[in-house]
């Protein structure tokens, strides 16, 4: 067997172990929904932005309107989901990523 086959037998093990597929559905749990949230919360932003100048026009305190609030809170947003996924991935990701590493380690050396 070929180095390049060794490779390809030990990625294709890996795709079928149990706690890989396990890796893949905790992230894909996150990630998707995450990802469908930001987007509509962002979409939401840009459709307000047009059809809704009134509202995204109208002042909360002197010269800071709606607008200027929702597009802060983009950025806001944005670094919260960052956070959050670093947490998740510490705590759920991360744990299970490594045993399967060290697992896979120990059968290549």
């Amino acid at each position: 067997m070929t180095a390049r086959q060794h490779d390809a037998s030990v990625y294709e093990e890996i795709q079928a172990n149990e706690r890989f597929q396990e890796l893949k559905r905790r992230f894909r749990n996150w990630a998707f929904p995450m990802t469908a949230a930001f987007l509509a919360w962002y979409l939401l932003y840009v459709v307000l932005s047009g059809w809704a100048r009134g509202f995204m026009g109208a002042k909360v305190f002197g010269n800071i309107n709606v607008a200027l609030i929702f597009g802060l809170l983009q950025f806001v947003s944005t670094f919260w989901i960052a956070w959050a996924y670093a947490r998740y991935a510490e705590k759920k990701l991360d744990p299970l990523a490594d045993e399967i590493r060290h697992e896979v380690e120990g059968k290549t050396e």
